[in-house]
């Protein structure tokens, strides 16, 4: 009679422990489905640029004076 008295307190604290674990996960989502990762916070993860792009080649910006020879090209 002990052994299923002890059987059935451990069978309980791990119906315990699973219905803790899953509210904990449950609060956690809900957290972060809250929270807007994509705002972003003044100053963290963006470079401020000192010197404006140059604009290149029709109106695009960041455009280069390097050329890539081509085939028939006569370089």
């Amino acid at each position: 009679m002990e052994i299923v008295v002890t059987v059935a307190a451990i069978m309980a604290m791990i119906m315990l422990g699973v219905l803790l674990i899953h509210s904990l996960n449950v609060r956690h989502n809900q957290r972060i489905t809250a929270s807007h990762y994509s705002d972003v916070l003044p100053g963290i993860g963006r470079r401020s640029r000192k010197t404006r792009q140059s604009v290149g080649p029709a109106g695009s910006p960041g455009g280069t004076t390097h050329r890539e020879p081509r085939d028939g090209d006569g370089q």
